[in-house]
């Protein structure tokens, strides 16, 4: 039997997903897209509050400033690099090249794939908020769950639209990388065995520099194509990524203050936070303001991002492309969760991107994510197609399910803990 079960038969699954899709469809369709530090996401946590005001105790937003095109803004500069470190190594000089070539590498690692706020000085300030409510139990507060979802939406990418998010991994994104790792091998080649550049290198072109140059070449217009890869006006209606976790925790609370359950010890929060498509900034933004309290009592973070594909549902192991290990032992509750639920779930790993859960274990709270999307990725994601329409109901019900088990089990377990 499941746990959620000891503490009440009456949660309404159903009822709950309807209240679910119903919001993020009210939002959609009344505020619309919700780019990072806008007035639309503000806006959205505000109704947000609203509804949970019904069932926490307390609830506040809190604000906090970003840069946001800091995150992805890098990429006019890196492609300009790249593809001006081919001719400058042919014509000029190798070790211009190089550098070039590294300078092109440095903000695509640091922003893109660490989610460092590395050059984020360099570009306009504006203001993003977090929704926070919580749940408190009866007697004193020993320990915490927190569930966080964030409320923005990201600019499109254009080329996931017209292309498909699997086609535009293997024809842009992919190629573009390989091109940039090729020219900067070509460059330091050059820069080892030549006297020069590379037209000049061992007295004449040699065949193997030729070639080189060519490939090199041939990889500059999917580089190029990369500066098209998102609009950096238009942000999308992020139906299922991610208002569809935010409304996944809140039915979830919901669902479980409806059915009479309170639990003794154990202080609930949902948090729905804001510019995580500009790079966790809302999640980092949240443990910076409040890592001493974190840390005075037991807590568990699950990060709930995109309940739709039911096919693909998974808890999170690495994070933050690959970079981050959550917990092992919060990561088994949700996983022991979904087996009370009738589900074997997946372990997965994010190896482009990250989810909330990384801002939380990277200063050392327990944390993990759950979700529920195709890592393709799909279509829908990131695009227009990301609208109320094209969500699946029955897998934002399974995962207000698992969360209310997760959530109990909690309560009256804590955390699993490893056996020798």
């Amino acid at each position: 039997m499941k746990i959620a079960e000891e503490y009440s038969k009456n949660i309404d699954l159903e009822k709950n997903t309807e209240y679910a899709v119903k919001g993020v469809t009210k939002i959609c369709k009344k505020i619309g897209p919700r780019k990072p530090g806008s007035p639309e996401e503000l806006r959205a946590q505000q109704w947000m509050e609203k509804d949970m005001k019904n069932y926490c105790d307390e609830t506040r937003i809190e604000e906090f400033t970003l840069h946001r095109q800091g995150f992805m803004g890098f990429i006019p500069f890196t492609v300009c690099c790249g593809v001006a470190s081919v001719f400058v190594n042919w014509f000029a000089s190798p070790i211009a090249a190089f550098i070039l070539c590294v300078l092109a590498f440095v903000p695509l690692i640091f922003e893109f794939l660490m989610y460092k706020q590395f050059d984020d000085f360099l570009f306009p300030k504006q203001t993003s908020h977090n929704m926070i409510a919580t749940r408190k139990p009866k007697g004193e507060v020993e320990k915490r769950i927190i569930m966080i979802g964030h409320s923005d939406s990201q600019f499109e990418w254009k080329l996931n639209y017209l292309l498909g998010g699997l086609q535009a991994k293997l024809f842009c994104e992919i190629p573009a990388v390989v091109g940039l790792v090729i020219q900067t091998i070509f460059a330091l080649v050059c820069l080892i065995v030549g006297k020069g550049s590379a037209a000049n290198t061992l007295e004449k072109p040699h065949w193997f520099f030729i070639l080189f140059f060519v490939v090199s070449l041939v990889f500059i217009p999917f580089e190029i194509s990369f500066i098209f890869f998102q609009s950096w006006t238009k942000s999308v209606p992020g139906a299922s990524d991610n208002l569809s976790g935010c409304y996944t925790g809140m039915a979830t609370i919901k669902a479980l203050a409806e059915a009479g359950v309170e639990f003794e010890h154990t202080e609930v929060t949902m948090i729905c936070s804001g510019s995580e498509e500009a790079g966790l900034r809302g999640a980092k933004a949240y443990v910076k303001a409040h890592l001493d309290e974190l840390k005075e009592l037991p807590t568990a973070v699950i990060a709930l991002d995109t309940f739709r594909d039911l096919e693909d549902m998974a808890v999170y192991d690495r994070d933050l492309s690959g970079t981050v290990q959550h917990d092992w032992g919060v990561k088994n509750l949700v996983k022991n969760a979904a087996a009370n639920c009738g589900l074997d779930l997946p372990f997965a790993s994010i190896y482009i991107g990250g989810c909330d859960a990384a801002a939380f274990t990277q200063k050392g709270i327990k944390a993990t994510g759950f979700a529920a999307m195709n890592p393709d990725p799909p279509r829908y994601y990131h695009t227009r197609l990301d609208t109320p329409e094209n969500m699946r109901p029955e897998c934002i019900t399974v995962g207000i399910e698992v969360m209310c088990e997760a959530l109990c089990m909690y309560d009256k377990e804590g955390l699993p803990q490893k056996t020798k």
